[in-house]
């Protein structure tokens, strides 16, 4: 079987779950999130594109309620051993069908919790649930729930992060060693991806983002692929993956000559990353490390080109992102508790100027500080030593 926890660990997770849901007098689950099915059982599929839903009592029962594709599944990935198939034809109802698994583990009249933000679950299809549970029991948000759970991770779970953290950096190395003017983008995707399968790791929880000349300024994936010139910038951002948990790193190479701008403003990014990730700590809150950031590039006339977050928590999550909650942003009073795994990213993009500038790096929350994970140092240029 497929399933990289022992089955003590995942129970000790159900077991908090558990006692978590007893505290808000839920008496059961409607777990959507992938995340969460996975955190929970081991279960690791894309399948959540379509309707299905896990069943976790407050006492630990469960049962899966998936489609014929994800059956063998779950039985290869997670240690859920009550599978429930509903059928693919016309007039299926597997909001009906949850609806009886419900009632099959004593859930009539009484208070269910349920994830609705995920991408597990389409605005329709909790429309169908909620018409399906409507006089059975009373459904209540608890999106939550689980989600704070994992924000601390295990040791297991931190060995996972490590490996994907070397993975970055490899991933990192080649494209330190393919940036070069006449470099074709698709080449350096193909390098940084293929070292992370190499590695053994996986499909990251959304695209490597890659852009350069004007494109370097961009945040996001898009189609499309270039070919540096001989003077010229180059945005990455990207993450290893190994069993779903991400550790992600951001650059801004310079290819050719660079100006008399970006220097400075790699140098700014730099004194806010080690600024951020001095906040990273217990005791201080997730809007400290957004302040640092702040000061840094405001102090440095940067006030105007900055982002209004610069980071947010990882762990195993499933596509469209890796990005998972909380975000550093402003007055956020999330505690930092020592075991988060935590991203921080510096971007700068002048659009006047047209420059971009980047840095980001993860880390692992310690009893006094952070751990950087990366071996990588942050060059302005690729190639140097």
């Amino acid at each position: 079987m497929a399933i990289h926890f022992s089955r003590e660990e995942l129970a000790a997770r159900r077991a908090a779950t558990g006692r978590a849901m007893e505290a808000r007098g839920l008496a059961g689950l409607l777990v959507f999130k992938p995340e969460s099915m996975f955190y929970l059982t081991g279960y690791d599929t894309f399948g959540f594109c379509f309707f299905q839903c896990l069943w976790l009592g407050w006492d630990g029962s469960m049962t899966l309620l998936t489609r014929a594709p994800d059956l063998r599944q779950a039985r290869h990935t997670s240690v859920i051993e009550d599978i429930r198939v509903w059928v693919d034809e016309a007039g299926s109802d597997p909001a009906g069908e949850l609806r009886e698994v419900a009632a099959g583990h004593g859930a009539a009249g009484k208070r269910i919790g349920v994830e609705l933000d995920t991408y597990g679950l389409t605005a329709a299809s909790w429309r169908r649930v909620e018409a399906a549970f409507e006089g059975f029991c009373r459904l209540e948000d608890a999106s939550g729930l689980v989600s704070e759970l994992r924000l601390v991770k295990s040791p297991a779970e931190l060995e996972c992060v490590r490996r994907a953290a070397e993975l970055a950096d490899d991933a990192l190395a080649e494209a330190d060693r393919l940036a070069v003017p006449g470099a074709f983008e698709g080449d350096i995707l193909a390098a940084m991806q293929g070292a992370v399968f190499r590695g053994g790791g996986d499909y990251p929880g959304n695209e490597f983002i890659i852009g350069s000349g004007p494109d370097a300024l961009l945040c996001r994936y898009f189609t499309g692929r270039r070919r540096l010139g001989a003077r010229d910038q180059l945005t990455l951002e990207f993450a290893g993956a190994w069993r779903h948990y991400h550790a992600a790193l951001m650059r801004t190479f310079v290819i050719g000559p660079p100006g008399t701008e970006q220097p400075a403003m790699h140098l700014a990014c730099s004194e806010a990353l080690d600024a951020c990730l001095d906040e990273v700590r217990p005791g201080r809150v997730f809007g400290d490390v957004f302040d640092a950031h702040t000061r840094v590039l405001d102090a440095a006339g940067l006030r105007a080109h900055r982002m209004n977050a610069c980071g947010y928590s990882l762990g195993a999550t499933f596509a469209p992102t890796w990005m998972d909650g909380p975000m550093f942003f402003a007055g956020n009073p999330r505690p930092i508790e020592q075991g988060m795994v935590l991203f921080v990213h510096i971007i700068v993009a002048d659009s006047d100027a047209g420059l971009a500038m980047t840095l980001g790096e993860t880390a692992v929350v310690t009893g006094d500080g952070c751990e950087r994970l990366s071996r990588a140092p942050r060059r302005l240029a690729p190639g140097l030593a």
